[in-house]
């Protein structure tokens, strides 16, 4: 797909959320302004991503560039406008996708209050390569299906809630690479007595500096990423063993069966007995914690 494309869908349907509109498009025109006060879909979100050349948004008293790898947020129901510049010394070129329905307003409330207005995002990002997988599948595979774009709106939502999530963290490859090699070491150790100045060696690392990269990328520490593993293991071996509870403990990384209990009793507001017992409410052979 060469050339820009743009796909409006009508429909009285308002049971389910999905796609209003989506699009590739190149402005050099200083008419091009979207205002909200103009637009009729007063329930819908926006989401314009610039590929190339710059864009502009008033909302909220101020005003963003939106240049390439920034895109717009907004609710049509915010009073704002976004719009072209006379004067830009280039076309503005952007992707869209203007969506309706209850959840779509709800995940961009999410995102506005952690990122505000304006987001950026790597042209080759899953959020923006899902993006164009939509357009071409309007484009060339002809889909046009509201149940079938609903499915692809639902992804591309989820992809944008994780992408922000992970630009929440945003502390860089290196540091990335540190903490998944201490979640993996967590991970095939975690029957070890494993502490927090032993996980800071693997590591390479001081262990002060460990605990706020662990906090800033999983919202919680070491040692509490540690415990949450070896409930998931003892949770398993208690519906899938005949292992004592004390023997089950004990494998599981906890230093006495008191403790092991107390730790249980904390996450499941029941004994490892009574869990083990307990397979009308919880009929489970796993639960994750993650």
């Amino acid at each position: 797909m060469y050339h820009t494309v743009s796909y409006a869908f009508r429909s009285d349907d308002v049971s389910i959320m999905t796609v209003d509109s989506v699009g590739w498009q190149n402005v050099s025109h200083p008419k091009y302004r979207c205002l909200s006060s103009a637009r009729p879909d007063c329930g819908h979100v926006v989401f314009q991503y610039t590929l190339s050349g710059r864009g502009y948004l008033d909302i909220g008293g101020r005003t963003f560039a939106l240049p390439k790898g920034h895109a717009l947020m907004v609710k049509v129901s915010e009073e704002h406008c976004y719009y072209y510049r006379e004067g830009s010394a280039e076309p503005w070129e952007f992707v869209w996708i203007n969506i309706r329905g209850d959840e779509a307003n709800r995940i961009w409330d999410l995102i506005l209050e952690k990122e505000g207005h304006v987001i950026r995002r790597a042209p080759d990002s899953p959020l923006i390569q899902e993006l164009w997988d939509i357009i071409r599948l309007i484009d060339q595979e002809k889909v046009t299906d509201r149940y079938r774009l609903s499915v692809q709106a639902y992804r591309w939502l989820l992809t944008l809630m994780q992408s922000s999530r992970d630009a929440e963290k945003d502390i860089g490859a290196l540091s990335v690479t540190t903490i998944e090699k201490c979640k993996r070491f967590i991970r095939e150790h975690y029957a070890s007595p494993l502490t927090l100045d032993l996980l800071a060696e693997h590591c390479g690392i001081n262990k002060h500096y460990l605990c706020r990269l662990f906090q800033r990328s999983e919202q919680t520490t070491p040692l509490a990423y540690l415990k949450d593993r070896r409930i998931e293991a003892a949770l398993t071996m208690l519906r899938t063993t005949e292992l004592p509870v004390s023997r089950i403990g004990q494998k599981c990384g906890f230093e006495s069966p008191s403790y092991f209990g107390k730790v249980f009793r904390q996450y499941m507001s029941m004994s490892p007995t009574e869990y083990r017992l307990n397979k009308l409410e919880y009929p489970y052979d796993a639960i994750y914690y993650e």
